[in-house]
C-alpha cells in the first residue's frame, strides 16, 4: 500500500439522510440523523389518513457533508 492512499483518504461524514415511512399508510419523507445514533423512530403527522403515525426508518439514502 501506498503513503499517499493514506494521506488522501476520505473522511466519514458525520450525518446521513434516510427515508422514513409510515407503519400505517406508506406515505414516505426524508430525515437527517447522525451516523452512529440507531435507527430513527418517530411520531408524526401523516397526511393519507390525517392522524399521528409511527415512521420507522427503512433505508439510507446518503451521506451528508457536516459543516
Amino acid at each position: 500500500m501506498f503513503l499517499t492512499n493514506i494521506l488522501l483518504k476520505k473522511a466519514k461524514s458525520k450525518m446521513v439522510m434516510v427515508l422514513m415511512e409510515s407503519a400505517v399508510s406508506g406515505h414516505k419523507f426524508t430525515a437527517i440523523r447522525e451516523r452512529l445514533v440507531d435507527k430513527l423512530e418517530v411520531i408524526r403527522f401523516d397526511p393519507y389518513i390525517r392522524a399521528q403515525s409511527v415512521y420507522r426508518e427503512r433505508k439510507k439514502i446518503r451521506s451528508i457533508k457536516s459543516t
